[in-house]
């Protein structure tokens, strides 16, 4: 490298990729995998509030 040269290159650009045309089918498809996202989402959700182990909590010993 030349003394010019320095740091990083810097990427060459990619070319903007072009908008695709679906088909019914294709809409179908994609709208399905959307709700089929969007329900597991809901049931990680509904999940999470409830904790690991059913809601029930730490248990505490006797000892102290």
């Amino acid at each position: 490298m030349s003394s010019k040269q320095g740091g990083k290159a810097k990427p060459l650009k990619q070319p903007k990729a072009e908008k695709k045309e679906y088909d019914e089918n294709d809409k179908a498809n994609l709208q399905k995998k959307k709700d089929e996202e969007k329900a597991l989402k809901e049931l990680r959700a509904k999940a999470s509030q409830k904790g690991a182990f059913g809601g029930t909590g730490l248990k505490k010993s006797g000892k102290k």
